[in-house]
């Protein structure tokens, strides 16, 4: 549990009580690769910590095309944060790409925790602000870059997902078919 800690400790300081109050209110889980922790449809009620492992959320559109909107790695956060905040029915799923050890915080013990320790929800805000700048960035990378260029940038923010990941998910996530994926990559592997 330290490395949620540690996640923790970047933006805010808790005292020894309040770490293990707030461990108090996590479940730590592990999964298999291909559980699929969220579907579409349903009710998120967890925000979800990686221990290990890797996490991916995704949407299916109409004719059956995968859409990935983020991967989470070793101490990143994850859930479907419209259904989350909103506790509506989301259009994610959220699945387990490799075996993970995650940690689930539940919506109702997070709003506990905001009134036990109100520097959680200066953290929780945090994480907010900082996924909706990373959201808008990459609304902005998709609308003015190349496909190139976005896999250049995905490359940067996820260096160790590139042996780990199908190819067809990279290229859903920086919004192209596999196929042209695979062009790309063979253009950019003659480059270097």
């Amino acid at each position: 549990m330290a490395l949620i800690l540690e996640n923790i400790g970047q933006h805010v300081t808790l005292t020894k009580q309040e770490q293990e109050l707030f461990l108090s209110k996590t479940e730590i889980h592990h999964y298999k690769a291909k559980t699929i922790l969220l579907n579409s449809g349903a009710i998120c009620k967890h925000s979800y910590f990686v221990n290990s492992g890797i996490l991916r959320s995704f949407n299916i559109n109409d004719n059956i095309v995968e859409h990935v909107l983020s991967f989470a790695c070793q101490g990143w956060w994850i859930g479907d944060m419209y259904s989350l905040l909103s506790q509506k029915p989301g259009n994610l799923f959220i699945e387990v790409l490799e075996d993970a050890e995650v940690v689930l915080l539940s919506k109702e013990n997070q709003e506990i925790l905001y009134r036990e320790i109100p520097k959680l929800e200066r953290f929780f805000r945090i994480l907010t602000e900082n996924s909706l700048v990373a959201n808008q960035e990459r609304l902005m990378d998709n609308l003015s870059l190349t496909a190139e260029e976005r896999f250049e940038k995905f490359c940067k923010k996820y260096p160790t997902l590139l042996q780990k990941v199908q190819q067809k998910q990279i290229a859903s996530y920086i919004g192209v078919t596999p196929e042209f994926y695979s062009k790309m990559k063979s253009r950019l592997l003659k480059k270097q």
